[in-house]
């Protein structure tokens, strides 16, 4: 496989993960961290580090709002769910595995 195609087939399955969890709103970041130890959080961090590092100015907020589809402020306020105790003490154990 030559670099340009592998290069397309991952950008096409980061946007497939990106629309998938567009559409799972019920599955919360905190859930990911928990299970995963990464959430969409870091997904548009990573999206925003590749840009810095192309020098292409961009911000926290500005990389969210391109892994979110809408500034995180309104995903938040239609999709985020209060997180639990048990949620903050398993997030307490698995981000420590995950260091």
């Amino acid at each position: 496989m030559d670099t340009q195609t592998q290069l397309e087939l991952e950008a096409a399955a980061f946007r497939r993960l990106r629309d998938h969890l567009a559409k799972r709103t019920d599955v919360q970041n905190i859930d990911m961290m928990n299970l995963t130890g990464f959430c969409r959080n870091c997904l548009s961090r990573w999206y925003q580090e590749a840009a810095n590092e192309r020098g292409i100015p961009m911000t926290k907020e500005e990389g969210r709002a391109a892994f979110y589809g809408m500034p995180y402020d309104e995903w938040r306020a239609l999709h985020q769910t209060e997180t639990t105790d048990a949620e903050k003490a398993k997030f307490k154990v698995t981000s420590k595995q995950h260091e």
